[in-house]
């Protein structure tokens, strides 16, 4: 078996995914209901939030590439960056890996096709990300002497974060989406 039922009771085939499988309001869901770090922060913090805070920290033009970032974590879960990070240096001798990439890769795809994005993320994506990442860990992560590689030279933005419910993760998250859906597509028709 290949595939996986999503919320809205769609049948989602991670070995061959395509556009029409992508349900935003799965995306919402699945992510308004996923913590991050893997739970280990110090209140519920969802990686519905963490997608908003980043499309809240680019140019308009890249905000639904941002909030769409961690899509695929709503078909593939997540792995915690340093055991990816980690799988990833050992690939050549780990079937596994690269075949959880390959998949992940092919769902972004999907979504990529469905939300009409360009595959590779804006340099501002990924830096915002960076900086959401400093930002958490400075608010929702037990303090720890050890710094975060990962982390050299990206400062925490200066708000900081109330975690939200899921269902209120879920709100603002949707809503977001339909209006960066319609702003974006409105303005490509446009073009």
């Amino acid at each position: 078996m290949t595939w996986i039922v999503t919320r809205s009771g769609r049948k989602f085939d991670l070995a061959r995914p395509t556009a029409d499988m992508v349900d935003p309001t799965d995306i919402t869901h699945s992510l308004s209901m996923q913590c991050r770090f893997n739970g280990h922060t110090a209140r519920f913090y969802s990686v519905a939030q963490h997608c908003y805070l980043v499309s809240d920290l680019v140019p308009a033009e890249h905000q639904l590439a941002a909030l769409l970032h961690d899509a695929t974590e709503a078909y593939v879960g997540d792995m915690v960056r340093p055991l990816k990070e980690g799988m990833r240096d050992h690939a050549h001798s780990h079937d596994v890996t690269c075949l959880y990439d390959e998949v992940e890769r092919n769902v972004w795809l999907a979504i990529c096709e469905r939300f009409n994005l360009d595959p590779i993320l804006p340099e501002c994506v990924k830096r915002a990300d960076l900086v959401a990442l400093a930002t958490e860990k400075r608010d929702l992560m037990p303090h720890h002497p050890e710094p975060w590689p990962c982390l050299e030279g990206i400062e925490p933005f200066a708000g900081i974060i109330d975690p939200w419910q899921p269902g209120h993760a879920a709100i603002h998250y949707q809503h977001r989406l339909l209006q960066l859906m319609a702003t974006t597509h409105r303005g490509r028709a446009q073009a």
